[in-house]
């Protein structure tokens, strides 16, 4: 009997496998194999986002103000009809005390997001008018050589400068050039490509509390990498034919000199001077009508700016290399800039900011991308004038 039992329990767990087994089977001609799951068996729909949203100005890649970024100095790249180009150059290996300028192009950068447009002084907004201004980004250059650095910043200046004409012109005009420097020995070379693109002296309003105009002897200096730096830019553009003699000039001049013929020597190279304490005889109108009396007739002028930011003042604007201390205010230095309104500015450059010494509020590099936007707006204001 109870081997009866355990036959018919064996044969009941068979046939119970045995039909476990063809149902598994059969699934598996139903289903396949089932795959690991690794994400949706469908692409979910995108969501449709909205048009012409509001964008943070702490927000985004930091170009200058938002300006798209194009890469100007690829071959064959679309979109090269632009009016105003903003390059870079982090060059500061002609200082002669404290380091820091290579920085200079990003932070000025990053300074410039909390620019919002409409300029309500000059009446009008740079960045929606007829100009394309673009970013090309920095300059690449090998920063070792000096004569190397500044060959190749002025070729890439030049190429910016040279770019084919646009549809609609009907006589090549050369986009306008903005440089963030870097130290003030990139002066040089981009007026070199200057030069060369418009064949004729530049008149050069010079904003330094420095005058520039240094000879190498004048340092003592004897090697020949030491030729060129941020003291003397403007002695080998005048020795070179790059400035208009009579009409180039500095404003703002305050530091001490090497000996008492300094003044004679920089006079001799065609530059006029207006001094930082001359605000307390003539006031910000009086310095105001002092350059455009240097400069003369609007109508006649290729005018080019540079401004180390070491002409304002320290309290105002400490993250400089060589700080001068009785400098302009930041707004008496926006007001004398405005005044410039109608003249031809064929480029300008911000120069010596060195972000490393700049207060925790970032006051140098706003400052910087102020100057930077005053005179965007009077390039855009003359042309526009000039297309009516």
């Amino acid at each position: 009997m109870r081997s009866i039992f355990f036959s018919i329990l064996a044969s009941g767990l068979l046939a119970t496998a045995v039909s476990a087994h063809g149902d598994h089977g059969h699934d598996q001609e139903r289903y396949g194999q089932i795959p690991i799951a690794s994400g949706p068996s469908e692409m979910p729909l995108r969501p449709i986002l909205e048009k012409d949203v509001y964008t943070p100005s702490f927000a985004g890649i930091s170009t200058f103000a938002h300006l798209p970024y194009l890469e100007c100095w690829k071959e064959d790249v679309v979109g090269e009809d632009y009016d105003i180009a903003v390059i870079g150059a982090p060059y500061d290996i002609g200082v002669t005390f404290r380091t820091g300028a290579r920085f200079g192009p990003s932070g000025i950068r990053e300074g410039s997001k909390r620019i919002k447009g409409y300029n309500n002084e000059l009446h009008i907004n740079p960045f929606r008018s007829w100009a394309k201004a673009v970013d090309c980004g920095d300059i690449p250059f090998e920063p070792f050589d000096s004569e190397h650095a500044m060959a190749q910043i002025e070729s890439h200046a030049k190429y910016i400068l040279t770019r084919p004409p646009k549809v609609t012109d009907k006589v090549f005009t050369p986009p306008r050039l903005i440089t963030l420097g870097g130290d003030h020995t990139i002066l040089l070379p981009v007026l070199r490509a200057l030069h060369q693109t418009y064949n004729k002296p530049i008149s050069v309003i010079h904003f330094d509390s420095h005058l520039d105009t240094w000879a190498p002897e004048i340092y003592n200096v004897k090697a020949k990498q030491s030729k060129y730096n941020h003291g003397n830019p403007l002695y080998h553009a005048a020795k070179e034919g790059l400035t208009t003699n009579g009409t180039s000039m500095h404003v703002g001049i305050r530091s001490s000199l090497y000996d008492q013929d300094d003044i004679m020597r920089d006079e001799a190279l065609g530059f006029r001077m207006i001094k930082a304490n001359d605000i307390f005889k003539l006031g910000v109108d009086g310095i105001v009508e002092r350059i455009q009396e240097i400069l003369g007739p609007k109508e006649d002028s290729l005018v080019y700016l540079s401004i180390d930011i070491d002409v304002i003042d320290p309290s105002m604007a400490p993250a400089t290399g060589t700080p001068e201390t009785g400098g302009f205010l930041t707004r008496e230095m926006r007001y004398i800039l405005r005044s410039l309104m109608g003249y031809n500015l064929v480029g300008m450059d911000v120069v010596e900011v060195a972000p490393a010494y700049d207060t925790q509020a970032q006051l140098t590099t706003f400052l910087a991308a102020d100057l930077i936007y005053e005179t965007m707006s009077m390039m855009v204001k003359y042309g526009e004038e000039s297309h009516l």
